[in-house]
């Protein structure tokens, strides 16, 4: 893999000094709306108090972080004025709502959002999530392939890195059913396996994944059965990856990464795992913050020293040669790629 000037500077942004990324997830929507909505018994939870609380995240938990994964709807406009500008911003493109076809999940934008939105604001990366099942119906695929190709073409152009989520999800023919942000329950590691090949081609443009465990986070374990299949996973992204929590516990979360890590991970970007617990006291803001700057700050430090003693530099990555992540400036080239930017 060859880095463009804005590429290497992003992931550099993202990351600490030795190449390891500790990045908290605030760009959650149905996760935090949907409690709130349930505990005010309204159908759509206030702008405010969603918002509030993401602000709040922002600011007990950036400290701990070496960047923040925002969203447009609420978090952007609520969060952004505090955010430290020594900490790395990646901003969400995607919808939470998406659309449920007979043969699959379809994802689409945030209306009226871009790449080149989020490139104009100032953002270090772009972080888009699409659901994949490798056996979902082929022009529930095609689409899918379609839409990760455009967002990669469009991260190129602007000269943005491309930070791509993978989940898999429930078909009709599953027994476990759920439209939540959770993870799936009795997934198999062969659809996860299959989704990060199949993004891994070139084509796609993805500069750093964000995955899921290939296992249900309860089996893992720490076991050779287990850690084999983390270390395929890490082979087939052939690129930076980090772990997403999908909603697991504290100590679930945790043996994950420790897999992870083992296989060659870059570092965590991870939500609930931090601040569900903390987010129970809704609405007592102040107990809120008591757990974000307690439980959630110690989980956060456990987790980063544990990123510090096994996590992989993402620069060191075998996928950009023997001297690491660079870029090397030829003249011509290099005007040439950058003299219709923006147009």
């Amino acid at each position: 893999m060859q880095l463009t000037p804005g590429k290497l500077w992003g992931l550099r942004r993202m990351a600490d000094a030795r190449g390891i990324f500790k990045m908290t997830a605030v760009d959650q929507r149905p996760p935090i709306k949907g409690p709130i909505a349930k505990y005010l018994g309204v159908e759509q939870a206030p702008w405010d108090q969603v918002a509030e609380f993401k602000r709040l995240l922002v600011e007990t938990l950036q400290g701990h972080s070496t960047a923040i994964l925002l969203d447009p709807h609420y978090a952007v406009p609520h969060a952004i004025d505090v955010l430290s500008p020594a900490k790395g911003l990646i901003v969400t493109l995607e919808d939470s709502l998406f659309t449920e076809a007979p043969g699959g999940r379809l994802s689409s934008d945030i209306d009226d959002w871009s790449v080149a939105k989020i490139k104009r604001m100032g953002a270090d990366a772009v972080k888009v999530l699409a659901w994949y099942r490798p056996d979902a119906e082929a022009d529930v695929n095609r689409a899918q392939q379609d839409y990760v190709k455009r967002i990669g073409e469009a991260c190129a152009r602007y000269d943005i890195p491309f930070l791509f989520e993978l989940l898999v999800y429930p078909l009709a023919k599953d027994a476990h059913q759920t439209k939540d942000y959770v993870e799936m329950k009795g997934k198999k590691a062969d659809d996860v396996l299959g989704s990060v090949e199949e993004f891994a081609k070139p084509d796609y443009g993805v500069d750093v994944f964000k995955l899921e465990s290939p296992v249900n986070a309860s089996d893992a374990d720490g076991s050779a059965e287990v850690q084999a299949v983390f270390d395929e996973m890490g082979r087939l992204a052939g690129r930076p990856w980090v772990m997403l929590s999908a909603g697991a516990g504290k100590p679930e979360f945790r043996r994950v990464l420790e897999h992870a890590f083992k296989a060659g991970a870059s570092g965590f970007l991870a939500g609930r795992a931090i601040w569900l617990d903390a987010f129970q006291a809704y609405p007592d803001w102040g107990r809120i913050r008591a757990g974000l700057e307690g439980e959630a700050v110690d989980y956060m430090n456990d987790i980063c020293t544990l990123a510090d003693e096994s996590a992989a530099d993402w620069a060191s990555h075998p996928c950009f040669g023997a001297d690491g992540a660079s870029f090397q400036p030829k003249d011509a080239g290099f005007r040439h790629a950058y003299s219709d930017f923006g147009e």
